[in-house]
């Protein structure tokens, strides 16, 4: 099943992530993304903050728990309205695109009991054991795109050269790597545990800049 984990982490699969930037946008207008190493600085501080807790939401849905109970600790990890928004705009399209990909019934019972979109990672989970993946693919995709988001925009919000930019993601390969299997532990925990087992570290930074980007009049991304 190799093949559908490539293909839900691909950047044109239609689940609306390439309108998000992770934050970036926000970084580069205060200053603090400006070349390589700073985004490397970036991608790397998001992956372990927003990056455990998305990867073990992914893990534990994907590992068969309830999915209304961990959208109800999504909403309680992500203190952001805006990026509570965000999220569960990104869930919706990532829903409608996984039905059509990988028709399940365990998809069209989250669309019926959230029908106005639960948190993008708790789709993904779901989508990836609909898919045939282990909790692990779920959690290796989300904590990828916790590092890729920023990464890929900054290449259009800086110019920056994308080389440099894949390059960033290339090193902090290994830490991906290592985020998803310690979701993936805290996934197997909550099993027994309940939700409280699941990483619930923040990111005050990331939420601050959210509620102000949001307000932007005019802005390239919507996060």
């Amino acid at each position: 099943m190799t093949a559908a984990l490539l293909l839900l982490a691909d950047g044109r699969f239609p689940a609306g992530g390439h309108a998000q930037s992770g934050g970036a946008e926000a970084a580069v207008a205060d200053g603090r993304i400006t070349d390589a190493a700073t985004l490397a600085a970036f991608c790397r501080g998001r992956l372990h903050t927003t990056g455990p807790v998305a990867a073990a939401l992914a893990a534990a849905a994907a590992a068969g728990l309830d999915p209304p109970a961990l959208d109800d600790a999504a909403d309680a990890r992500t203190p952001s309205p805006a990026l509570r928004a965000i999220s569960r705009r990104l869930g919706r399209q990532l829903l409608r695109a996984a039905r059509a990909a990988w028709p399940s019934p365990a998809l069209d019972l989250l669309a019926a009991t959230r029908p106005r979109g639960a948190h993008q990672p708790v789709v993904l989970g779901v989508t990836a054991r609909a898919a045939g993946l282990a909790p692990l693919d779920a959690a290796r995709a989300a904590a990828y795109e916790a590092a890729g988001s920023p990464a890929t925009a900054t290449v259009r919000l800086l110019g920056l050269d994308p080389f440099a930019a894949t390059a960033v993601l290339a090193r902090l390969a290994p830490e991906i790597d290592a985020v998803a299997e310690a979701a993936t532990a805290a996934a197997e925990r909550a099993r027994t545990e309940g939700t409280d087992a699941l990483p619930a570290a923040s990111a005050p930074l990331l939420d601050i800049a959210a509620e102000r980007h949001a307000a932007w009049p005019t802005r390239l991304f919507a996060s």
